[in-house]
């Protein structure tokens, strides 16, 4: 495999391989470790803009998750549980030296990471959700205007090879209206550098096939394991940013959502829709910083 692209300014690109799993990342800065996991359909390139600016004060850890960018796609939706795209981001920080660090994750990397502070918590010294409700909250009790909003999440599970066959047609065509649907963005919001990273995962079809795994077995496998953690809390300090004209604020008080998962919760709602990160990246490095560094 050739070596990752420097996506993020500043940040060392490197990749290396955890049972049998090839995960691409950057890291830069220094001080306390930080563990930034991006979403769907993004790559770590998503934090092009917020990474350096964290840089400042922590030593910030930027991979793509399995099946995504330039990591793994392994075969098998099973392997794509947040239970199992959590493993990567652990090994990884472990392989650094980093026996418990901070971590931090938007969309799908919220949900990986929320999963990873249940199973690790001795691991995870703080918890941040960017723009997500709990998986199972989110499908349990889903409401028809949620449906039409997200309503990719049944699209992208269907059996394979149906949804990979309909966004070859215009796999461009299909990313950029997830990128524009959730919530008041433009592409103008995103940056021509981190666009074109994105586009060239999603033009592979590997990527396509492990992006709609990855949605699969959000439905397949994580519905029964949150089942199972309905009673359980994440009890490090943690903190839900929401884009305030995001989907998700519009469907749901996004803090009230968390308030039985979470023991020690703060919540904020930043300039944007469900990619704030990419529309307001310094007032996300503010939110952050700020939960980080009280």
């Amino acid at each position: 495999m050739t070596a990752p692209r420097n996506d993020i300014p500043g940040f060392t690109p490197a990749q290396d391989t955890f049972d049998g799993q090839s995960i691409a990342y950057e890291i830069g800065g220094s001080g306390p470790p930080l563990l930034l996991l991006h979403g769907f359909p993004q790559t770590r390139a998503m934090w092009a803009e917020v990474a350096p600016l964290l840089a400042q004060d922590f030593t910030v850890v930027c991979p793509d998750l399995r099946g995504y960018g330039d990591s793994s796609k392994p075969r098998g939706m099973e392997n794509y549980s947040f239970r199992e795209m959590a493993r990567d981001p652990f090994n990884l920080m472990r392989h650094l030296g980093f026996n418990s660090f901070h971590l931090a994750g938007h969309d799908r990397g919220a949900r990986t990471a929320h999963r990873m502070a249940l199973d690790a918590p001795d691991a995870v010294r703080s918890l941040t959700v960017m723009d997500i409700i709990p998986t199972h909250l989110l499908l349990n009790d889903l409401t028809y205007q949620v449906a039409k909003a997200y309503y990719h999440w049944f699209f992208l599970s269907q059996p394979e090879p149906f949804p990979e066959t309909m966004i070859a047609a215009d796999p461009d065509a299909y990313y950029q209206s997830c990128l524009l649907g959730f919530g008041k963005a433009t592409l103008a919001d995103f940056k021509t550098a981190q666009l074109a990273a994105y586009r060239a995962a999603w033009a592979d079809p590997e990527c396509r096939r492990a992006m709609c795994d990855d949605y699969r077995a959000a439905i397949e496998v994580d519905f029964a394991l949150d089942a199972a953690d309905l009673n359980r809390r994440v009890t490090c300090p943690a903190l839900v940013l929401y884009g305030a004209d995001g989907a998700m604020a519009r469907a749901y008080d996004v803090p009230a959502t968390w308030a039985d998962r979470l023991s020690d919760m703060t919540a904020q709602a930043i300039p944007g829709g469900h990619f704030f990160v990419d529309q307001s990246p310094r007032q996300t490095a503010e939110a952050l910083r700020g939960f980080l560094s009280p």
